[in-house]
């Protein structure tokens, strides 16, 4: 799970989002974004959940290091 920033910053650009868009999207501070982006916070389970339901990626692309996005 250490790429999980890394990850949703990708998923986040690749969709054209800004970082507050996707606060607004998932209800959360932009500092609370920011902080995920850069691997000092690690997201709930909801968190996670609700960030795959936007993207439509499966759970596993985001929390397993060893895969990558489509």
């Amino acid at each position: 799970m250490q790429r999980f920033g890394e990850k949703l910053r990708t998923l986040r650009e690749r969709r054209g989002l800004s970082q507050r868009q996707l606060c607004d999207l998932l209800e959360v501070h932009q500092s609370f974004l920011w902080a995920l982006e850069q691997g000092r916070k690690k997201p709930n389970v909801e968190m996670v959940l609700k960030i795959a339901d936007i993207f439509e990626v499966c759970t596993d692309r985001l929390l397993r290091d060893e895969l990558e996005l489509d």
